[in-house]
């Protein structure tokens, strides 16, 4: 009939979205789904953020780390690792995490590999009445696998506040994991080893040299003669600043 139209969809016009079969066009955004385990990492991060922050002492901050829940890992770990040696010492050596011996005594670098580093820092005229050793990770790995990246983020905050406490004339970082979590390397412990780097948190500026991680001599040893000129690298930093 003269002077009416047909509907759009009578003469081939483009569906609406609400006729059946309606699927939205390529170029509309999609809605951004968060992965859940970051999220449930960031949330561990937050909490413990909060309660590092909270603790005035070095002793309140072992108690805030032992009542920690946000870490997958203490649910298998037997103790929670968190330091030993003297707390006022110049020299902090930060590991990466636990592993069975550590973990059965409740200490850090007591296994064979802390018998290593011991003996190497022994040579170099220290002990544990004038260095504090601890790790970026305070529960074992199963199997002492590497720790996850989520793992590394709800232990960050402790780690990072124990050093505020502390206040280390120089750092040590043994390994890959410890060096990339403190000082942000990328590229592999056996490049950035024996090379001075800064630890930059807030106001706090300390030297920090990436080490090869003792576990790693006794499966390398040919490599302890480099491992021993950083040990003496070390020694004159400290003689050079904490005299």
């Amino acid at each position: 009939m003269a002077g009416l139209h047909k509907p759009a969809s009578a003469v081939g016009g483009p569906a609406t979205p609400r006729q059946p079969g309606f699927q939205a066009p390529p170029s509309m955004p999609r809605p951004a789904v968060a992965n859940p385990a970051m999220v449930s990492a960031q949330a561990a991060e937050s909490a413990a953020s909060r309660a590092a922050a909270a603790c005035r002492t070095v002793a309140e901050l072992h108690e805030a780390i032992r009542a920690f829940e946000g870490c997958a890992l203490k649910a298998t770990a037997t103790n929670t690792v968190i330091a030993r040696g003297n707390p006022e010492a110049p020299l902090m050596i930060i590991g990466e995490a636990p592993g069975r011996d550590e973990d059965a005594q409740g200490a850090p670098f007591v296994g064979e590999s802390g018998q290593l580093l011991d003996r190497m820092l022994k040579a170099i005229g220290r002990d544990e009445s004038n260095v504090y050793i601890s790790n970026v990770i305070f529960w074992r790995p199963p199997g002492n696998r590497d720790p996850s990246s989520e793992e590394i983020l709800a232990c960050k905050p402790f780690i990072e506040r124990l050093i505020e406490l502390v206040q280390p004339k120089v750092i040590a970082c043994a390994g890959k994991h410890a060096a990339a979590t403190l000082l942000g390397t990328t590229q592999g412990i056996t490049r950035t080893r024996g090379r001075w780097h800064e630890y930059r948190r807030g106001d706090l500026v300390i030297p920090a040299m990436p080490l090869l991680h003792p576990a790693y001599l006794l499966r390398q040893p040919g490599v302890k003669r480099e491992a021993w000129r950083d040990m003496l690298t070390l020694a004159a930093k400290l003689d050079e600043i904490a005299p």
